[in-house]
């Protein structure tokens, strides 16, 4: 796993911007349609599945960056921004983990063309993205500036 501290001297890793509400909504939208597009691909294809399934996750989980304004554009990093949210209690325990596992589960069927099993149900990922959305809309002021002010010192 990597470190925040790598990511943060990575060129793409993480760095902070302007908390961004429309990106904040886009990203939730962008979930949330990806999440209508689960349902058709679920017999189909496990390549697929296993792809939409993660984006649907990583775009939820963005949209919550976005409002801290936190840019990351290399999913481990993403992740390792996850494990320092779940410790602060703003997104659920076990969303980095969750993420982990299917990123793997993408990478292996899309890139390795192993077509294993892509674990799914639709009632657990309309979940997520709703757990989501309730955290992005906990958030006050204070806890942005902290959850940033973490950031840089990580």
């Amino acid at each position: 796993m990597v470190t925040l501290k790598w990511c943060k001297d990575q060129n793409r890793g993480i760095s902070l911007i302007q908390p961004n509400d429309n990106l904040c909504a886009e990203y939730l939208a962008s979930a949330e349609e990806t999440l209508t597009l689960l349902k058709d691909i679920e017999k189909k294809s496990r390549m697929w599945l296993a792809t939409t399934k993660y984006y649907c996750e990583y775009f939820a989980v963005y949209a919550l960056l976005m409002k801290i304004g936190v840019k990351s554009e290399i999913h481990d990093c993403t992740i390792a921004l996850c494990e320092l949210l779940e410790s602060n209690y703003v997104i659920p325990k076990g969303t980095s983990r969750t993420l982990e596992r299917d990123k793997n589960l993408r990478i292996d069927n899309q890139y390795y063309l192993k077509n294993r099993e892509v674990p799914f149900d639709y009632d657990e990922m309309v979940e997520f993205i709703i757990h989501m959305r309730q955290s992005i809309q906990s958030l006050t002021y204070d806890k942005i500036h902290s959850m940033r002010e973490l950031v840089k010192r990580s």
